[in-house]
């Protein structure tokens, strides 16, 4: 059964949990839909909130920054094919956003999926009807509003597709999809990975601001394009002050490498950055200012627009998060925390 629950709520136990699987940012891509005759289904992920121009028209009709179809679909539902940004994840919930939709929303979604890592078969040819499993159940839309959705557990199944059905048709500005990321590479003892990137199951939990840029894009593949996908905090004021953020990395790792990136960041980089690590297996323990955090990389100056390279001194021990902490405030790219698995 398809739980509604409220902004607030899906912040605390989905945004702050798990990742946004299908994000344009991460490389999630739309590779079919039904129709997209007013708008087109690309924008549903979009990382930037909708926009409205209401003196705007196209040849098709009215302009909308997100996905419309036609009017009277003589199909059950409208839909459009995402195939995740990662290798794969378990799916637990969406947000479905209508904003400037009125009249015209989709009365209705469901949300399916699909586990499918046949290479070959990029375009879904080869796959059945029957193959698509329900992971969020027909729930009813309202206009101009987001509505945050959970099915009340991680499914049991890694999936790498998902299929938005929008029942009869209408439109959708945003859709977000969460899950937590299942790795289909080699993480074994002597494989080095990067335990922070969100692709290998990095999440950032905690966050001391993240005014100008969200801490999750510290845990992009890439450099990315500009300061807008970096984590930048505001302006601190009093003496002593530092950012930080937290990050639980894709298992549990002995670290060897930190690296730092203030790409783009050229007159608003941190004046130094510092890195500690815990290990726990309780999370809602775990306090930013808490004595059990430890070392991993001391107090470093950074610069602009460049990829700071430590190594980490003692690579015994064993640590499930981290800690980046900015002094005393601006914007990182991403960093990365390479390591074995433990």
């Amino acid at each position: 059964m398809t739980k509604i629950l409220s902004q607030d709520d899906f912040q605390k136990q989905i945004v702050s949990q798990y990742t946004d699987v299908i994000g344009e940012k991460l490389g999630g891509k739309v590779l079919s839909f039904s129709d997209q005759w007013f708008a087109d289904a690309e924008n549903l992920i979009k990382p930037k909130p909708p926009i409205r121009d209401a003196t705007r028209f196209t040849y098709a009709g009215a302009w909308y920054d997100g996905w419309e179809t036609r009017r009277h679909n003589e199909a059950e539902a409208d839909w459009v094919i995402f195939k995740l940004g990662v290798s794969s994840a378990k799916l637990i919930a969406c947000e479905v956003d209508t904003a400037f939709f009125n009249g015209n929303h989709a009365p209705h979604i469901s949300v399916e999926a699909l586990q499918n890592f046949d290479a070959s078969d990029e375009n879904l040819q080869n796959v059945k009807e029957e193959d698509w499993e329900e992971v969020i159940a027909k729930v009813e839309c309202g206009p101009l509003q987001k509505h945050f959705f959970s099915r009340g557990s991680l499914t049991n199944k890694n999936y790498t597709h998902a299929r938005l059905r929008m029942y009869p048709d209408g439109g959708i500005a945003r859709f977000r999809l969460y899950g937590q990321v299942i790795p289909v590479t080699d993480q074994s003892s002597s494989s080095v990975t990067d335990f922070a990137s969100v692709q290998n199951g990095g999440v950032a939990i905690k966050f001391s601001d993240q005014h100008f840029g969200t801490a999750d894009n510290l845990l992009l593949p890439g450099r990315g394009h500009d300061m807008s996908d970096g984590w930048e905090t505001k302006r601190s004021r009093e003496p002593g002050h530092t950012d930080w953020v937290i990050i639980r990395l894709g298992a549990p790792a002995k670290l060897l490498e930190i690296v730092v990136d203030t790409a783009h960041f050229r007159g608003n980089f941190p004046q130094k950055v510092n890195v500690k690590g815990i290990n726990v297996d309780e999370e809602s323990k775990i306090e930013a200012n808490s004595d059990a955090w430890e070392v991993v990389v001391d107090d470093s100056k950074t610069s602009a627009d460049k990829e700071h390279a430590f190594k980490v001194k003692d690579n015994s021990k064993v640590y499930s998060h981290i800690k980046l902490t900015i002094i005393p405030d601006g914007g990182v790219k991403r960093i990365r925390a390479f390591g074995v698995k433990a």
